[in-house]
């Protein structure tokens, strides 16, 4: 019986230890870069319901991520702040950080999550089948690796000392694609690799103060301009259908809050890499 007993205080005390911030620390904060728009708004407005304060960071969607700081704001004064910046370059990378420090520092918060949304998508229609291609090409390619590994690697790194101090959590967006190639898009494919393996390292290195996990989706949101391909991408996903940006919204949510788990990337895709899969949209 008193064996019994213990338990049932160890884990009323491991519950409080992560109840939800609105609960228990209704200062909290959690930085979504690339928030602005499609699943970075999603994330947002779903940790925003989960008692988060949120830091929007964006590029160039500014006006989306005021608007969206305005709608969080009207729910809960003062829950959300907007920080731009160019996330392809070190200058850029600074701001951001100088951002957040700023920000937290003069509305007395503490970041306790760090959602590594941002990423760049594009066809490499510049570089043919034998890699010749230069100047704005050459830069363009160089661009996507970093935004899609380099930058969230380093931001949690240097995030990390504001991170630890409640034992926060960081969650980078991964793709299906980083262990199954994309077709014509190969860098891309290479970046979202290195970031999976980036989200594993960092899983080792910032323990135990600071969980790592990801996020790998499938097939949630179409290009603007989809193509025939969506149908027969559609046929290869066992529940029968594309995913939402909710979708991923949840199981971010979920990561932050699971204490004990680290080091883990879900793929949220209906169950297509489960089975195989060919290319998405293009």
């Amino acid at each position: 019986m008193a064996l019994a007993q213990a338990a049932d205080n160890k884990a009323t005390q491991n519950n409080h230890q992560h109840q939800s911030p609105s609960d228990s620390q209704p200062h909290q904060w959690a930085l979504v870069t690339g928030g602005a728009k499609r699943i970075g708004a999603a994330i947002c407005k779903r940790l925003h319901c989960d008692g988060f304060n949120i830091l929007i960071h964006c590029h160039h969607s500014k006006a989306e991520a005021d608007a969206l700081a305005l709608e969080l704001n009207l729910l809960r004064p003062s829950s959300a702040a907007v920080l731009q910046a160019e996330l392809g370059s070190e200058a850029g990378l600074k701001m951001l950080v100088d951002g957040v420090t700023h920000r937290l520092g003069d509305k007395g918060g503490v970041l306790t999550a760090l959602v590594n949304n941002a990423s760049v998508f594009a066809p490499e229609d510049a570089a043919g089948i034998d890699g010749d291609c230069q100047g704005p090409a050459f830069d363009a390619m160089t661009s996507v690796l970093q935004v899609n590994a380099l930058t969230p690697y380093l931001l949690t790194k240097r995030l990390y000392s504001q991170l630890a101090i409640k034992g926060g959590a960081v969650v980078n967006l991964c793709d299906i694609h980083g262990r199954r190639p994309l077709k014509r898009h190969g860098v891309y494919s290479m970046s979202k690799a290195a970031l999976e393996m980036a989200t594993l390292s960092l899983a080792q290195e910032l323990a135990p103060k600071v969980r790592v996990n990801g996020v790998a989706p499938g097939a949630i949101l179409w290009p603007e301009s989809p193509d025939s391909n969506a149908d027969a991408v559609v046929k290869q996903i066992p529940l029968g259908r594309a995913g939402e940006p909710d979708d991923i919204a949840t199981t971010v949510s979920f990561l932050l809050k699971a204490g004990y788990i680290s080091g883990q990337i879900i793929a949220v895709d209906g169950g297509r890499s489960a089975t195989g899969y060919l290319g998405a949209v293009t």
